[in-house]
């Protein structure tokens, strides 16, 4: 592989293009100012504006969503995994029908593997623009996005309404459904109880990992976070390790799995026959299967960063303890 052609795989941080108008509270009071970035897969979009970094999918899908303090995400649910690690800032994540079921704060380098099946949302609580990294389950992840009834109400009272077949209108724009394409309904009270309201000390204990513990974990090999061993153990379809400057030698390694890189802190090089490249915090690299390849830090200090593996695992099976 040229380096022009690993170039193809890699998606550099200052080069993520944002979309605005992703989800259907683009024009919300409080919702208003987030970027959406699709990194890898087609992601959970709404907006044909949003941009597709790299489309080929390894059985799941890589985002990010960037935000400046104190605006939030909605609440909304999924069917298969959503994993999120904060890439830059500090932030709130809350869940239940009316967000108020339980919250967490993460910091920077923390990982939140939510549970599937409940509402959910997120805020940036820092003092700086933040953003946080996600891994979706599935190819198409999951087909969409459910959200709770009353976002779809302030939505439409701002302008944007959400079509049937999962398309955004923005009434603003003069984009109305054509005919025969109904709004999404809103979820009934009786399909509402579908969406536990989970306690806060089984979310903290079973799906939240702390990046300090990580890097203490990681000190001598590889910490598997997520997985059928790992940390928090699921299987979503995907393993997710973390690994520091003392996990990996520059001995070159070969996996039968697709890799992903997400680089947290430092910079790493990485190389393979025929090529070698640095990736800096923030980057994105699809390693493909079966290319031989080495990877550890280039300089000197702190280094860190999560390593994501397709597995044969069904993307919408998650551990529930």
């Amino acid at each position: 592989m040229t380096p022009t052609e690993m170039e193809t795989r890699i998606v550099r941080y200052g080069e993520l293009k944002p979309c605005c108008t992703a989800f259907i509270d683009a024009h919300t009071p409080g919702s208003d100012q987030k970027e959406n970035f699709t990194i890898i897969g087609g992601g959970v979009s709404e907006s044909a504006d949003q941009h597709v970094h790299i489309t080929e999918t390894p059985g799941y899908n890589i985002g990010a969503a960037g935000q400046p303090p104190n605006c939030r995400n909605s609440l909304h649910s999924h069917t298969t995994a959503e994993v999120f690690f904060v890439l830059k800032g500090r932030w709130r994540f809350f869940w239940g029908r009316w967000g108020t079921a339980g919250e967490v704060v993460l910091e920077e380098g923390d990982i939140f593997n939510i549970p599937t099946g409940i509402f959910r949302g997120f805020e940036n609580i820092g003092t700086d623009y933040g953003m946080i990294m996600a891994i979706l389950g599935g190819d198409d992840a999951g087909g969409g996005v459910t959200w709770a009834p009353q976002v779809i109400e302030d939505a439409r009272d701002h302008g944007l309404v959400l079509g049937e077949n999962g398309r955004l209108y923005d009434s603003k724009k003069g984009e109305h459904p054509q005919e025969g394409v109904a709004p999404m309904p809103l979820l009934t009270d009786e399909e509402l109880k579908a969406f536990p309201e989970t306690p806060v000390r089984d979310v903290v204990r079973d799906y939240v990992a702390r990046y300090w513990d990580l890097m203490a974990l990681a000190a001598d090999e590889p910490a598997k976070v997520i997985g059928a061993e790992g940390l928090l153990r699921d299987r979503p379809g995907f393993d997710v390790e973390f690994l520091t400057r003392g996990s990996l030698s520059e001995t070159p390694y070969t996996l039968e799995a697709h890799e992903v890189l997400l680089v947290m802190r430092g910079h790493w090089r990485l190389a393979w026959e025929g090529g070698e490249t640095v990736l800096a915090p923030g980057d994105t690299c699809a390693v493909p299967p079966r290319l031989a390849h080495s990877l550890a830090p280039s300089m000197s200090g702190e280094a860190s960063l999560y390593r994501v593996m397709n597995t044969a695992d069904p993307a919408g099976s998650t551990w529930r303890g």
